[in-house]
């Protein structure tokens, strides 16, 4: 596990290193005709209901009327998020928190300054006819997931267990041609496709087991450092934006997704919308550590994570404080 950690941030700073050299003496440019600040936010995957508050924040002006004009650039396999925001491609990006701490220790110029979902959709997917029930069940079992996922040494150490890891492509057949394969994906996504084949999903929530990372909006440290008060504008569009998504019409955000992401469908769209309303992913329950409200970020969260990650020799101790990981400055002040 540590040696594929190890490769895959060496390519990360090697391109990193090629993005510093290239970049270097980019200048920011207002749009001098309507004076708005440009903004660039790299998403982790195609247009979704994952990004609905920053689709919404667009379609309904939220960005421009704080003087901002932002441009959400499409994600996938790869999106190279962590790489585009420290070298300043983008100011702003999506992620999980597992992997941004571990971009940290690798010296990217990156830290987190708000919340996309509080608790991290990611689960483990399977056939409803599968004989896995709990995590100790999957105990000589092929799981289908990515190598670097702080998750899978956690249950290892946690449940004393150990399996077969196939890296994941971010493809479906197998998992509806397998009925004994287990598979990583978000459960707000991956079931309405396989449904629409016959084939129905159940699932192991990874916070169920004592794993509850979030999904962030990281960003570059210079430019924190730079444009503080563009930064707290930005967040304040993005909370309005969260908040008409998740408690008005999504309507304009699901147009603008459609209109970039030819493969998904209104009906899907509405569908992963309704799971992130049922599941709480926005504002999270703060009995088990969500901050009750959309994008508020929480230092004490994040240190617990740390010193879980540390515990698992995922993260060497000291090398990823909490003041590095996380910078809650510039979250909105009594949202509206």
């Amino acid at each position: 596990m540590k040696t594929v950690l190890r490769c895959v941030f060496g390519l990360v700073m090697v391109i990193s290193l090629m993005g510093y050299l290239t970049g270097c003496g980019k200048k920011v440019v207002v749009n001098t005709e309507t004076k708005l600040f440009p903004i660039t936010v790299q998403l982790d995957w195609f247009a979704e209901p994952e990004h609905g508050a920053f689709y919404t924040a667009k379609a309904l002006k939220y960005f421009e009327q704080e003087g901002l004009d932002v441009t959400l650039l499409d994600g996938g396999p790869g999106a190279f998020v962590t790489q585009k925001v420290a070298t300043g491609v983008a100011q702003f990006g999506q992620y999980d928190s597992t992997n941004s701490f571990l971009a940290i220790q690798e010296g990217l110029p990156i830290t987190n300054i708000a919340v996309v979902f509080q608790h991290d959709p990611t689960a483990l997917l399977m056939q409803e006819s599968n004989p896995v029930k709990t995590f100790a069940d999957l105990n000589g079992k092929v799981i289908k997931a990515r190598p670097e996922w702080a998750f899978l040494p956690f249950i290892k150490k946690k449940y004393g267990i150990d399996f077969r890891l196939v890296p994941q492509d971010f493809g479906l057949q197998e998992l509806m041609a397998d009925s004994t394969l287990v598979q990583q994906g978000f459960y707000i996504a991956e079931p309405f496709y396989t449904e629409q084949k016959g084939i129905k999903l159940k699932w192991l929530h990874v916070y169920d087991a004592g794993f509850d990372s979030c999904n962030t909006i990281i960003a570059n440290r210079e430019f924190l450092a730079k444009q503080p008060e563009r930064v707290r504008a930005f967040l304040r569009a993005y909370y309005r934006g969260y908040k008409e998504y998740c408690e008005g019409d999504p309507t304009p955000a699901h147009d603008l997704m459609l209109a970039i992401n030819k493969n998904a469908t209104r009906a899907f769209l509405e569908w992963s919308r309704a799971q992130i309303i049922k599941e709480n992913l926005a504002k999270g329950d703060p009995t088990k550590g969500g901050a009750g409200d959309y994008v508020m970020i929480s230092p004490d969260r994040v240190g617990r994570q740390i010193a879980q990650m540390e515990s698992l020799g995922l993260l060497k101790p000291g090398a990823v404080t909490v003041e590095k990981a996380v910078d809650a400055r510039f979250l909105p002040v009594n949202p509206q």
